[in-house]
Formats: structure tokens, C-alpha cells, sequence
């Protein structure tokens, strides 16, 4: 009884790098009989915007990323589906949590910064721009977590020129230390923006037409499903 397979695909500490060598792994070329993928959300970038490090390195150069997430977008396996494409923004970064959290796991320094990762954020926004005749759809995290943020957190005005929430240089965490509790990975509030972000882009081939709840499965509704032969006789015969 589903319209789609959902196949979530979250690489641990994977940058762009590391999606795009493996990519070939992940996502077979279009095939006749073959999984179609109708859909692919994209979700990168918190690791590349990383500072450098001699252990542990995640980072990849801004440049490096946007050309990355090009090739991803431009893939002969993910193309090859001509999929409706949602390309997401990173999330914010709570930089004042994230320096508390690395010197307690023995680095000495922030290894994150919250200006550098809005600027990857940036990036995506630009791709995303760049790819829109190319059925690929903005899908803004980092801008729908910091609105939900600044929106909860008492007297706190997002002014021009104002540092935003997590930036030490501002000093105000905010609603970002419950929507971030490490200063890095989501809560489920902010899993649920993300999925309220996404919800209504898909089914959307449905909408307006007879019965829409029940048309597009893959299997009929229960009404109209087929039984055993055996079992209708049964029925008939009781």
C-alpha cells in the first residue's frame, strides 16, 4: 500500500568527496525493469564546511564543494532517471555549542564555524539557482531553522548587520540549543521543519483528481484487492 520506496541513504560523517566516489555504489543508471528513482533529496555540505585538520579531516574547499554538488546534480546515474531533484542547505550551526563540545572531545580548537557554514549554505542557494530549469527544487533548512530559532527566542530581533543565533560573536544560542543540542546535529523539531519543508512537494501528480487519497499505489486498497479463489468461494459458500 505505498505510492514509493523510500531509500534513505545517510553516510556518517561523508562529505561531497566521499558521495561522489561512491555514487556509483548508491544509485544504479536508469534500466528497463529497474527501480526507477522518481525523487532524490539531496542533503550535504555541514561536513564540508568544516575547518581543515591534520586528523579526523572532513573538509572540502568551498569551490571544491559547489563543483562536487555539480557533478552529483550531473551524474549519468542520477540523470539517467531524470528524477525530480531537492537540493537542501545544510543546516545552521550553533558555533558557541560546537566549541564546548570539541574541546570536551580533546580538540583545542572550534572545529566548526558558523560564518563558514552559512557560506556553504550559500552555495547550495546558488546551485540550486543555477539548476532550476533542470527540475531541481531549493529546499532552505538553514533559512527555516533560524526563522523557527530567532521566532522562539525571547526579545531576540534578527536585525541587518546583527549576528545570528549560535555566532559567537553575538553571544545568543537561542532557540538553536534545542533545535541543535551538540550545536551540529537536528532534534526531532527540527527533523519535523525539514519534513514539513519537503511534505508538500511530493504527490503532487495526484492532487485534484478522483479519490486522490487511493490512487497511485502500488497495490490496490483493500476494497478492491484481489482474494485467494479459494478463500472467495469460502465466503460465498458461508
Amino acid at each position: 500500500m505505498r505510492r514509493f520506496d523510500v531509500v534513505n541513504r545517510g553516510f556518517s560523517g561523508y562529505n561531497t568527496s566521499n558521495a561522489l566516489k561512491a555514487l556509483p555504489q548508491i544509485f544504479a543508471p536508469s534500466s528497463q525493469g529497474g527501480p526507477q528513482l522518481k525523487y532524490l533529496v539531496i542533503l550535504l555540505g555541514a561536513n564540508d564546511a568544516s575547518l581543515p585538520r591534520s586528523v579526523d579531516n572532513q573538509h572540502v574547499p568551498l569551490p571544491k564543494f559547489k563543483e562536487n554538488l555539480r557533478q552529483i546534480l550531473t551524474h549519468t546515474n542520477i540523470t539517467s532517471h531524470n528524477p525530480k531533484i531537492f537540493l537542501v542547505t545544510p543546516p545552521p550551526l550553533d558555533e558557541i555549542r560546537m566549541e564546548v563540545v570539541d574541546r570536551a572531545n580533546g580538540y583545542t580548537s572550534v572545529s566548526r564555524l558558523s560564518k563558514t557554514s552559512a557560506a556553504y549554505s550559500q552555495a547550495v542557494r546558488d546551485l540550486a539557482a543555477e539548476f532550476a530549469d533542470k527540475n531541481v527544487t531549493l529546499i532552505d533548512l538553514w533559512k527555516a531553522i533560524m526563522d523557527v530559532a530567532v521566532a522562539k527566542t525571547p526579545g531576540f530581533e534578527l536585525t541587518e548587520g546583527r549576528p545570528y543565533l549560535g555566532d559567537p560573536e553575538g553571544g545568543v544560542r537561542g532557540y538553536l540549543e534545542v533545535l541543535l543540542p551538540d550545536g551540529l546535529h537536528m532534534n526531532w523539531e527540527a527533523y519535523q521543519i525539514f519534513y514539513d519543508l519537503l511534505k508538500g512537494h511530493f504527490g503532487k501528480e495526484w492532487a485534484g483528481t478522483p479519490d486522490e487519497d487511493k490512487v497511485g499505489y502500488l497495490l490496490p486498497d483493500w476494497r478492491t484487492a484481489p482474494w485467494l479463489e479459494e478463500d472467495i468461494q469460502n465466503v460465498n459458500g458461508a
